[in-house]
């Protein structure tokens, strides 16, 4: 049976850079010092205001298919993840296919799931592959967050940024992803919120958690979420790791949603996890949402910080509430796949 190879990576960042600097001059009541302090983020990229999410997806995938050399007439399956769609409708992978020029009986498929949702496109990929319905995917996730964010709101802009990720997901003979453990629970979903823009009136929709003190159409409860990812997170690893026979010494890194330094912080000394083994890197793009896990991965592999005889952790955590993780091998030095012939 065929699985799911997470093959090459391409990411792309919008041009536009709004350092912490640039916002100490524009805001100089922001105390920009403590706020890097807490989340590790110095930069973030900006999508210009006539720049959407699917814009920086196909920026990325034109990058995966030229340096990898990729014949995009066999990819046989788009998956895309964004939480800021183009439109309502028609689905945006479906414009993004016409774009990039896949053959028309490519499957293309949106899901909105944010932060889990690297971790949730690899499964469903896994399951295709699988299933023998696709061989080569391309696994989508752009996200323009900075569109739902006030310019004068101190506690949003200076975490997300905007980005894309391109993934090439092939079908090879060993499993490199398993043991997937999904979570949700959606009485939490006031917790990071936009509740307007879908056919629910405005009266009926859901109320932010707290009072909403800034302007923006994106609301988030900080502490709430992270009270949440320090409970659920641990209890998600040690299912994975009981399921499967293991124990965290047969783990070399968890590789998690790159939300801010403090939470990843708080992460680790809730499992008692050296930092090394939780790789951070997002200083300099922010939080970019369903993007952190590629960009992640793809820095890793450029430092040769993956073996492929190690065994890591996916985990995806944040709105929904939703989460996800799974195990994962990194078989992209091994494996020639079938999309680059």
């Amino acid at each position: 049976m065929p699985h799911a190879q997470i093959g090459p990576i391409a990411i792309h960042l919008p041009s536009r850079v709004e350092t912490n600097e640039a916002l100490q001059a524009n805001f100089p009541n922001w105390d920009l010092k403590l706020i890097e302090e807490k989340t590790g983020i110095r930069q973030r990229h900006i999508a210009e205001p006539d720049e959407t999410a699917s814009d920086l997806a196909v920026a990325a995938a034109e990058k995966l298919i030229s340096e990898h050399k990729i014949d995009r007439s066999k990819i046989d399956f788009l998956l895309f993840c964004t939480q800021t769609p183009d439109y309502p409708l028609p689905t945006t992978s479906c414009l993004i296919q016409d774009r990039l020029g896949l053959p028309t009986r490519c499957g293309a498929l949106d899901f909105n799931l944010g932060c889990s949702g690297f971790v949730y496109g690899s499964a469903v990929a896994d399951g295709l592959i699988q299933s023998g319905v696709a061989k080569n995917i391309l696994l989508l996730t752009a996200e323009t967050y900075s569109k739902y964010i006030d310019p004068d709101d101190r506690s949003l802009r200076t975490i997300f940024g905007d980005a894309a990720a391109a993934t090439l997901l092939t079908a090879g003979e060993n499993p490199s992803l398993w043991g997937f453990q999904f979570g949700s629970d959606g009485s939490g979903g006031d917790m990071l919120l936009v509740s307007d823009g879908g056919s629910r009136p405005a009266e009926h929709a859901i109320k932010p958690r707290h009072r909403k003190r800034w302007k923006s159409r994106l609301y988030m409860d900080g502490p709430s979420l992270i009270n949440f990812t320090v409970e659920a997170v641990p209890r998600l690893i040690n299912e994975i790791l009981e399921a499967n026979g293991l124990h965290d010494s047969d783990i070399d890194r968890y590789l998690m949603h790159q939300a801010t330094w403090k939470m990843l912080d708080q992460l680790g000394n809730r499992m008692g996890v050296a930092p090394e083994r939780i790789p951070i890197e997002l200083a300099d793009v922010g939080n970019t949402v369903s993007c952190t896990l590629p960009i992640l991965i793809d820095r890793l592999r450029r430092r040769g910080d993956l073996r492929a005889e190690s065994t890591n952790m996916l985990i995806g955590f944040g709105v929904g509430l939703s989460w996800a993780g799974c195990l994962w091998r990194d078989a992209s030095a091994e494996t020639v796949t079938a999309a680059t012939r």
